[in-house]
């Protein structure tokens, strides 16, 4: 029996090579009909006999390629046309209410870095080689449906060959819309200095001239400008510890790691542990910097990553980036690929293209103006980038343990994002939850009962609701979010929204987002802080706005990823949030649910002398811990103190009498103040440095791997049973007291009492306790105190799912102990999985707390 469908397929379906693939599994399955890319997705009109054309739409789903993302196929049967062929159709014009998603800049295939360095291939070290398996997309695109003259290679008509390639089905490069050569595509520019004569690599020749130009100058200790996929990068010889330095200079970033690029996975090996899931990431298509642990014995150059135990390593994931390092690599002594532990091995540095504090640039014309004091040469090109994207960085976590019969368990490990935006964004972060889907289940089999009726209304209230909802962001580490349905558009990494320039592009890449899905806001999400520049703009729009307290949000974040609907305990651990007391939260403890949430406990109160300054000098933070604690007057204060010389008069003086003095529950301000005291970090050079450092010094004798008693062992600690230890550094738990005026929102049951802990650290810095066992003890204090929070919480309310999130948790110690504790003690835990735990993850919360509140009415 002949069969007709008409098949929908939502997802990312365009540019992935998934027309083609549609083709070949016709001509497999015998298949009449067409594939046609619409504005919402690909659409396929399928004629055959019944069983084949099944197994036709499995292989759809099944086996898609594999930068493709399959959310939903919708099948619809239809009268037979008789069509005696399968043809792949062109984009309609038709107006749709959706748009299709988008796939995010993959990195340059397999097979076409073969083609690139193969002296008989027509592309051969070309420098813009791709195709529908990789190279640019979001960073291109104008407007769907995702065709060439909707890109920024409309400017490059095909040549004849390539014409020919993106005409053929079979071919991989069929409708590979950035397709091009040396006869037909784009060419890298060189420049030394910002007024020099621009030089065109048009020829094969002329492009080897300028990498070798470009070599040259990496080698003899020069800083470059080099155009990628989302932005510029500044490059400079990782092993040249003055071209570092000069970069730290010129760039003004002291003390920030620079992450750097490896040539191959066997490279980084010889510097870093890398797992087989590390290898798969840093190989994936997506190719982001991958945080890995530094071998002891690594040669890492000085100034890159020091004092870390973690080096930030991507390996080359454009055309451009192939042939540099690969030329690079080649002016080493060493043969190429001949890497082991203890020798160096050729790096680039690749660092973000631009100015301290300012946007990544895009435009040669623009980095050649702004990085005109940092850059002593710039290799560029003539395809305009459209999107601002930098790059993404994860990490590996451990989450648990599988057990296996007769042997160790394995590892349990999941990608932690620091920053997600290249390779990863704009794919859409799905927030339905477990509820929604089985009551519209339920609603499906029996609309016509009365169960279909309160099934409906069950999914009603548990799913998103209607409209578009804009989420603003908070102020650092910002990210915008478009909801539409149970789709979150969670923007790229944009950055600290405090200047003139970073807000111009939250503004540009907010409308490119609105134009490009065909979005146009409802309603407007912010945060609850009055002063943060996007909560200003969210009010002046002619729209309702539904503020959002910072806390919550990351709370509501990490449920909305896990399809989460009932109240949980929610532990959101950072440095600065808004509250609605008025003082800056970061050690909360919430009873929330997706619409509201009480204060169930947070760590006591501590006096920011000098606010903000208290951050730039933690040395101030710490005095202002130890006065909370009145622990000026112990042995070991004054000493760990005196650098502040006459200024601790002045916090004294400031906390006294309340002068810009801000009182903050904040644990990131705790692991400032205590990194502070052990001497590790009194002038922080970049965010969150302090608490950085003190879980790096733990590293220095292997606390995170070898256990405490191997850490206690190496650091010569003797003469303490470690429950002792842990005893006193306990954080202890004390009833909190209300106010006529207190509410649940911003008045807690409990308060989190730390005085324990700082006691106890002067404590072991009197009696010369070595550094990392100190580090190592106040991590397991704050480990204890999160198990301690959920089970209070368990106790009163028999809540056992936990969801953790906020800055503090990118810390890998604290993560990868609070969750086995947590699930030891009967807790199921869940963190941020697919955005980051810092305030990457706020305007995803706040759009999903803004819905809940608008489907309650």
């Amino acid at each position: 029996m002949i069969d007709a469908v008409d098949i929908w397929v939502k997802g990312i379906v365009q540019g992935v090579g998934f027309r083609p693939f549609v083709y070949r599994m016709a001509k497999k399955y015998l298949i009449n009909g067409w594939v046609l890319n619409a504005t919402d997705g690909v659409h396929i009109h399928a004629e055959g006999e019944s069983k084949l054309v099944d197994e036709f739409i499995m292989e759809l789903s099944d086996n898609a390629p594999a930068a493709a993302r399959v959310e939903e196929i919708d099948i619809k049967e239809v009268p037979l046309e008789q069509f005696d062929s399968f043809e792949i159709r062109f984009s309609d014009d038709e107006d749709v209410a959706e748009t299709t998603l988008v796939s995010p800049d993959l990195a340059t295939c397999d097979d076409c870095v073969a083609e690139l360095f193969n002296p008989n291939d027509r592309r051969y070290r070309y420098p813009f080689i791709n195709c529908t398996n990789c190279g640019p997309r979001f960073t291109i695109i104008d407007h769907l449906p995702y065709d060439r003259v909707a890109t920024s290679m409309a400017a490059f008509p095909m040549c004849e060959k390539c014409a020919a390639e993106y005409a053929d089905p079979l071919d991989r490069r069929f409708h590979a819309q950035p397709d091009a050569c040396f006869e037909c595509g784009p060419s890298v520019t060189w420049r030394v200095g910002a007024d020099d004569e621009e030089l065109v690599g048009k020829t094969r020749e002329e492009s080897d001239a300028i990498f070798a130009a470009a070599v040259e100058m990496l080698m003899a200790g020069k800083i470059l400008a080099v155009k990628g996929l989302g932005g510029f990068h500044l490059v400079c010889d990782a092993n040249n510890a003055e071209a570092v330095a000069e970069l730290r200079r010129r760039k003004r970033r002291d003390g920030k790691a620079f992450a750097v690029m490896a040539p191959s996975v066997a490279a980084a090996r010889a510097l870093c542990e890398v797992s087989a899931e590390e290898e798969a990431v840093l190989t994936g298509a997506s190719h982001p910097i991958v945080l890995l642990r530094k071998r002891p014995d690594g040669a890492i150059g000085a100034g890159v990553a020091d004092k870390l135990s973690e080096l930030g390593v991507m390996l080359p994931y454009t055309p451009v980036q192939h042939l540099l390092m690969h030329d690079f690599a080649e002016a080493w002594e060493a043969p190429q690929g001949k890497y082991a532990p203890g020798r160096p091995v050729p790096l680039l540095v690749m660092t973000s293209g631009n100015v301290h504090d300012e946007p990544i640039c895009i435009a040669d014309e623009e980095a050649r103006e702004k990085l005109a004091d940092i850059a002593d040469a710039f290799l560029g090109n003539n395809r305009p980038i459209l999107t601002r994207f930098d790059d993404s960085v994860v990490r590996l976590i451990k989450v648990g343990e599988t057990p296996a019969e007769g042997g160790p368990a394995t590892p349990d490990y999941a990608v932690q994002f620091l920053r997600r935006a290249r390779g990863y964004a704009p794919v859409p972060v799905s927030v339905a939850t477990d509820e929604a889907a089985v009551a519209e289940n339920e609603a499906a089999e029996g609309a016509e009962s009365q169960a279909g009726v309160v099934a409906q209304a069950q999914a009603d209230a548990a799913a998103p609701a209607g409209g578009v909802i804009f989420a603003a962001g908070p102020e650092q580490k910002n990210t915008f979010t478009l909801l539409r349905g149970t789709d979150a558009f969670v923007s790229q990494h944009i950055g600290d929204v405090e200047n003139a320039e970073t807000y111009d592009a939250w503004l540009a890449t907010k409308d490119r987002f609105e134009s490009l899905f065909e979005m146009t806001p409802t309603q407007v999400a912010c945060d609850l802080h009055p002063e943060y520049l996007t909560s200003k703009w969210a009010h002046h729009q002619d729209l309702p706005v539904t503020e959002v307290q910072h806390h919550h949000a990351h709370i509501v974040s990490v449920m909305a990823e896990h399809g989460l609907a009932d109240a949980v305990c929610g532990i959101a651990f950072d440095g600065t949030g808004f509250g609605p007391d008025g003082n800056i939260w970061g050690g909360e403890v919430l009873l929330a649910n997706r619409q509201a949430f009480e204060r169930f406990a947070n760590f006591a109160y501590v006096p920011m002398p000098g606010g903000a300054a208290a951050i730039k000098h933690p040395l101030r933070m710490a005095y202002g811990v130890l006065w909370a604690y009145d622990l000026l007057d112990h042995p070991a204060a004054a000493a760990a103190l005196a650098p502040l010389g006459d200024a601790a008069e002045v916090c004294e003086t400031m906390i006294e009498r309340g002068l810009n003095t801000p009182m903050t529950s904040s644990v990131g301000r705790l692991f400032d103040a205590a990194s502070a005291l052990l001497g590790l970090c009194t002038e922080p050079s970049y965010e969150g440095e302090g608490a950085i450092l003190l879980e790096a010094a733990m590293e220095t004798a292997g606390a995170a791997s070898a256990g405490a008693a191997a850490l206690e062992e190496a650091a010569g600690v003797a003469g303490e049973d470690e429950l002792a230890a842990r005893e006193r550094y306990a954080v202890t738990a004390e009833k909190n007291t209300a106010t006529e005026t207190s509410t649940a929102e911003d008045t807690s049951v409990i308060l989190l009492d730390a005085e324990g802990t700082f006691r106890a650290l002067l404590d072991d810095v009197a009696a010369g306790v070595p550094v990392p066992v100190i580090a190592r003890r106040f991590h397991d204090a704050m480990v204890s105190a999160i198990v301690m929070a959920a089970e209070l919480v368990r106790a009163l309310y028999g809540i056992t799912t936990v969801c953790l999130s906020g800055g503090v948790f990118m810390n890998r110690y604290i993560v990868e102990h609070a969750l086995p504790s947590l699930a030891e003690a009967g807790f199921t835990a869940a963190i941020n999985r697919d955005l980051p735990p810092n305030d990457g993850c706020i305007s995803c919360g706040q759009a999903v707390v803004a819905s809940a509140r608008k489907a309650l009415g």
